[in-house]
């Protein structure tokens, strides 16, 4: 392995790479597992990294990051510790997420694709979250919130926002 290599992935996140790449009969095939290894411990997936993935899987940049940008939930720029992932699918529309999304940005002082200043939250859009029948839906981290109302996010926003981007 070069010198190179090592320098832009740790040995933790290559011998989790090793371990996917066990299961698979092309080095290629484990790229989306690679990809979400790496932003698990770095929270999102820079240009270095991607080229050491890419190096380390036997691919191009190019091949591998036309994979990371077609995920949504693979990042390509840095986010915050919790991203909110706000569903904008036509149920959610009809149930108002454009009114939420404004009162997110009241909240938080961020627009859609910004950061808090305290690197606290990311407010991203997402085409659909699979929970239409509990819409408005988000996703705050991990966490699942349905039936959404400006009450509800008062509640899990408790603080407003001093605003900015990134």
């Amino acid at each position: 392995m070069s010198a190179q290599l090592i320098a832009a992935l740790s040995d933790a996140e290559i011998a989790a790479i090793d371990a996917e790449l066990a299961h698979v009969p092309v080095r290629a095939g484990a790229a989306i597992d690679a990809l979400k290894i790496v932003q698990a411990h770095r929270g999102w997936i820079s240009d270095e990294s991607l080229k050491a993935i890419a190096r380390h899987l036997h691919m191009s940049a190019a091949e591998l990051d036309g994979i990371a940008t077609f995920y949504t939930l693979i990042f390509r720029k840095p986010v915050g510790e919790k991203v909110i992932l706000l569903c904008n699918s036509v149920t959610c529309w009809m149930k108002g997420c454009n009114a939420l999304q404004q009162k997110i940005t009241e909240q938080l002082g961020i627009g859609m694709g910004e950061t808090t200043p305290d690197n606290k939250y990311t407010l991203l859009p997402m085409t659909c979250l699979g929970a239409c029948d509990k819409a408005p839906v988000m996703m705050v981290g991990d966490d699942l919130h349905e039936e959404l109302s400006e009450q509800s996010l008062l509640e899990i926003f408790p603080r407003a926002g001093s605003g900015g981007s990134q």
